[in-house]
């Protein structure tokens, strides 16, 4: 992959989308950052701010997103910006790479596990370094398969659990070395 035709979509939050966007930064990729007004980043080069009617393009009910993941998530005006938020950088991001945690029933823990169900209802190829785990996983044929998942495609999305380890932190390094070379 030659990184000057390559974009990474984050949100730039703390901890592994920072990962990502200082290891796009270092690798000479572009990154996009998609946020809202009022939210606090860590990550501020390229940020594109959503209008609220670009935030309503990616627009999903609240119940729908519950069931979806397998959890509750409560009607409020900051998560559903969070969530679509995600909605536009999965939209725009041809590849997904996520650093969290696989749960039980499949699901990612958080609201990170909202990019996973939006790659899987869009059909991109999907890869989660599992934290828990110390290992890549891909997403192929209905089921998690351990992995060691390289990008492949001009758009990517880099996102992830604030609460990044260093395993986590390995992970996204090697996937750009491994991409792009050191």
């Amino acid at each position: 992959m030659n990184p000057a035709t390559c974009t990474l979509y984050s949100s730039g939050l703390k901890g592994a989308e920072t990962a990502f966007g200082e290891a796009a930064e270092k690798a000479g990729i572009a990154e996009v950052i998609y946020s809202f007004a009022g939210h606090k980043l860590c990550r501020e080069k390229n940020v594109v701010i959503l209008s609220q009617e670009e935030l309503e393009r990616g627009d999903i009910s609240m119940e729908l997103a519950s069931r979806m993941m397998n959890r509750t998530y409560y009607e409020t005006e900051k998560i559903r910006k969070v969530l679509q938020t995600i909605f536009h950088m999965v939209n725009n991001g041809h590849q997904v790479f996520v650093v969290g945690a696989i749960q039980e029933d499949g699901s990612v823990k958080g609201g990170t596990g909202w990019a996973v169900e939006l790659a899987k209802m869009f059909n991109r190829p999907l890869h989660v370094f599992d934290q828990p785990a110390k290992k890549w996983f891909t997403w192929k044929n209905g089921t998690w398969e351990e992995d060691s998942p390289r990008v492949e495609y001009d758009t990517f999305v880099g996102s992830g659990t604030r609460y990044l380890s260093e395993a986590g932190h390995n992970a996204i390094a090697k996937l750009f070395a491994d991409s792009f070379g050191e």
